[in-house]
């Protein structure tokens, strides 16, 4: 039996080493896109701070590892899948067969439509080549302009200003991660950053990037200003990468359509990490879920199933936690509500603390909170979980604080009924 797997970041690794762990006797070929050993992309905000070396960066520190676990390694970049022969056709023009394939092909940066991305100064931060780049250029003091303030782009954001650079972050929707947090919350992190002494544009564009002076660019935006910089990063976004399964019969949305096995439309056909559309619980509709805990979680669920061991995907669903700059958000399933679903929303301005719960029925659906970590794993299990909340979904209406008390009577029936609180 052979198993090709597409993509050798987290989701790729993981799969390889549990299919080799049940079947010791089959061959598995890992191709990876990029040169060197296989490496998270998640570390490159590490190494732009200099807290670690490319080696850290590694997904495994020794070179002798996919050797000694017989896992043969392949360079290359796929051009072309065909179902019914089963092979894999490279842009190299090489072609591999397989008994069982794995797509784990990530995700690619979104490039938006801008006069002047081409130039040299301009980067993604994506590879490891991209933060080679980065720091070459992104000097203390050098003066660089970031577009986009997603999730993605705050992390960036902060390496960046942890190297000391004049960092200002440009952002089409009206808030910083506008596609994680409310208006309240995108708001407060937003205050937070520019208290920080980064200078934020949202609402805005960039129109154009144009070479100046010395080496530097001048950045136009869409209200009229002009920011010159020697480095523009962009962070608008990813997309998954299937656009080479075309044609393969492969049934494609965003990413790649899964089962709760993660089997593709085509038996035999898997899809792990970034390019796999999951069926997510907590909303009732596809969903793809770009984080590592659920990329990791689907490899192992696909590399069990490719060595026919039965297993079932129990949960994916949007979760992200996010530090920006000192400030702890977090964001979990439909944190924009559903129709007909009630809401509670508490706010400290003053010390960056937020708090939103979306309900449907008496199940918590939602959440947005900043500053409260201590109810992260709690707003992650009921969210996850839909408890069914009961009278504890009127009490958490009128105090959303109140989140450890309802979570223990309601998940493990601690006295499931509310008493008023003490003063």
């Amino acid at each position: 039996m052979r198993h090709v797997i597409l993509g050798n970041g987290p989701a790729g690794v993981i799969a390889a080493e549990i299919i080799r762990k049940h079947a010791p006797a089959d061959e598995i070929v890992l191709v990876g896109a990029e040169p060197g050993p296989p490496y998270s992309r998640m570390a490159i905000p590490y190494l732009l701070t200099g807290k670690i070396d490319e080696t850290g960066t590694w997904l495994r520190k020794e070179p002798e590892h996919f050797d000694r676990l017989g896992i043969r390694m392949k360079a290359g970049r796929a051009r072309a899948v065909d179902a019914g022969k089963r092979t894999v056709a490279f842009e190299d023009g090489g072609e591999l067969g397989f008994d069982r394939l794995l797509v784990a092909t990530g995700s690619t940066p979104v490039r938006p439509p801008i006069p002047g991305l081409d130039l040299p100064q301009v980067q993604p931060c994506w590879t490891l080549e991209d933060a080679r780049r980065i720091m070459a250029l992104a000097r203390p003091g050098a003066r660089v302009v970031q577009l986009g303030a997603g999730f993605i782009g705050c992390i960036i954001m902060e390496a960046l200003a942890a190297r000391g650079t004049k960092l200002g972050v440009v952002e089409m929707g009206d808030r910083m991660v506008p596609r994680m947090m409310g208006p309240a919350a995108g708001g407060m992190i937003k205050r937070w950053v520019e208290r920080k002494g980064v200078a934020v544009f949202t609402s805005t564009r960039i129109e154009s990037i144009a070479p100046a002076k010395d080496g530097a660019v001048d950045v136009r935006l869409s209200g009229g200003k002009t920011l010159p910089a020697e480095l523009v990063i962009t962070a608008a976004g990813v997309q998954p990468n299937v656009g080479f399964l075309k044609g393969s019969g492969v049934t494609c949305n965003r990413g790649v359509v899964t089962d709760d096995r993660t089997q593709s439309s085509v038996p035999g056909i898997y899809a792990a990490g970034d390019c796999a559309e999951a069926f997510d619980h907590a909303t009732g509709s596809p969903l793809v879920s770009a984080t590592q805990p659920n990329a990791a979680d689907q490899a192992a669920c696909a590399a069990l199933n490719m060595v026919g061991r039965e297993a079932r995907l129990p949960c994916v669903t949007q979760i992200n936690v996010l530090d920006t700059l000192g400030l702890v958000s977090a964001s979990f399933g439909r944190w924009e509500g559903v129709p007909g679903g009630r809401r509670a929303e508490l706010t400290d301005d003053a010390r960056f603390r937020h708090l939103r719960l979306e309900f449907e029925d008496d199940v918590l659906v939602g959440a947005n909170a900043i500053g409260h970590v201590e109810h992260v794993g709690i707003l992650r299990g009921l969210v996850h979980g839909r408890v069914r909340l009961g009278a504890w979904k009127d009490v958490l209406l009128e105090d959303p604080t109140r989140l450890t008390e309802a979570y223990l009577a309601a998940s493990q029936a601690q006295d499931g009924w509310p008493r008023r609180r003490v003063a």
